[in-house]
């Protein structure tokens, strides 16, 4: 067990330090250290804290840490600085996929075999779990995001690219929810190997993004529309320049210039406290096609930033991509239809349906399914691949890929553009 109120105050003894020595640097004109430089300062610093407390506890006659005990607390001592202190080790497990927090000594951790499992507290009261929520906002995404009485909302993308959902004053007990980004670089072929879509869809998901189809990604909450998302951007090619826009950074396209060389990342700006500043996601949206976009990638749509999406993926932004909550993917009309009813335009039905007829091309639905019956295993698969086909006071669609036997999307009807698909690989007897 590490003594964690130890860590509190050697955490604030080394970062009083650390904070010292910027500011020499800065009054001696020297440059500011980088990240690892102040990283690995910083572990000087503990090692030299760490040894002035055991001299103390020897000094006092008392017996000083053992090699153990000084690992652990370094190691808590740095997560505080420069990670999410007592958080850190859930982040560190692999397995963990879901970390929901209602209040400080109520910590609920989910795994990738589908348990659930109570853990020990993250923090010694609830002020302190604010705290530690306040110092990731502060320094979290593009600007500081608030988080106080003001302002009891907040969503973040944490610096391994798990995605922090927060909450106070509005429930009982500071409630965070962290959900794992486990699989940050991802292909179509990891989710083929983790049985998430079968070989024939992979197939075809190649090759409406090299056909430069609008695809919309739909399905529950963590039902893992993000990480289908981050795969399918992989598949475009590295000479493309993509525009993402998020509310909160979470894609991390731009963290694999291997891959993506040419990405630029707009993340939605919160007002300040005086209500001044803010830069929605249609803003941003519509700023994006004026950055000369190959692509347009749109993290997650909420809101009435649909209506400027689907403007944009008609005017000649073809492959665009997004994810939408649904319960189907039938049910992505409607969730559309609502959203752009609650937009500055206040588009009516007929005229939303014919914006999507003219904007996307194909809709994927992933469900998320906890099959007790196996053991409790938690399952993430695509069920339904459905393609527009047009308008007629209606979108009109088909199920081009629908649910096999073991819920799975297996193809299913005619694809009308089968052609261009062919043209980039995709054959499929008897269509």
């Amino acid at each position: 067990m590490i003594d964690h109120s130890l860590v509190k105050r050697f955490r604030q003894e080394v970062g009083d330090r650390l904070a010292h020595q910027r500011r020499l640097d800065q009054a001696n004109g020297l440059p500011a250290m980088t990240g690892e430089d102040e990283r690995q300062f910083a572990r000087a610093l503990i090692s030299q804290v760490l040894e002035e407390h055991a001299r103390g506890e020897i000094g006092l006659g008392r017996t000083p840490p053992t090699v153990e005990e000084e690992e652990a607390l370094a190691a808590g001592i740095h997560a505080a600085l420069f990670g999410v202190g007592r958080l850190q080790p859930l982040l560190d497990d692999a397995q963990v996929e879901n970390i929901d927090i209602n209040g400080c000594d109520r910590v609920f951790v989910s795994y990738a075999d589908g348990q659930e499992l109570m853990h020990d507290p993250v923090a010694d009261s609830d002020d302190e779990l604010i705290e530690l929520i306040q110092i990731l906002a502060a320094y979290s995404g593009l600007s500081s995001r608030p988080f106080d009485t003001a302002n009891p909302q907040l969503d973040l993308r944490l610096p391994d690219g798990s995605r922090l959902s927060a909450v106070m004053d509005v429930t009982v007990r500071p409630a965070v929810s962290i959900r794992r980004a486990r699989l940050g670089k991802v292909f179509l072929s990891d989710l083929t190997g983790n049985g998430t879509i079968g070989p024939d869809v992979a197939r075809f998901l190649t090759a409406a993004v090299a056909a430069r189809k609008n695809i919309m990604i739909a399905g529950s909450t963590n039902a893992g529309k993000t990480t289908l998302l981050r795969a399918l951007a992989n598949e475009i090619p590295p000479g493309e320049r993509l525009i993402t826009v998020e509310r909160a950074l979470e894609l991390g396209l731009d963290q694999f210039p291997e891959l993506h060389p040419n990405v630029v990342a707009f993340e939605q700006r919160l007002p300040n406290s005086e209500g001044q500043g803010e830069i929605s996601m249609a803003e941003l949206v519509r700023r994006s096609l004026r950055m000369n976009p190959s692509r347009v990638i749109v993290g997650e749509v909420l809101g009435d930033e649909i209506v400027t999406m689907l403007n944009a993926m008609t005017q000649g932004n073809d492959g665009s991509l997004s994810t939408i909550h649904a319960n189907s993917s039938m049910e992505v009309f409607n969730r559309i239809s609502t959203y752009a009813l609650q937009a500055g335009e206040r588009l009516p039905i007929d005229a939303t349906h014919m914006l999507i007829a003219g904007a996307i091309d194909f809709v994927v639905f992933v469900e998320k399914r906890n099959d007790y019956h196996v053991g409790g295993t938690l399952r993430r698969y695509v069920s339904s691949i459905r393609e527009v086909n047009g308008c007629d006071g209606r979108v009109l669609s088909s199920e081009v890929f629908a649910p096999g036997p073991d819920g799975a999307a297996v193809p299913h009807a005619p694809i009308s553009c089968m052609e261009e698909l062919a043209a980039h690989g995709y054959t499929l007897g008897g269509w």
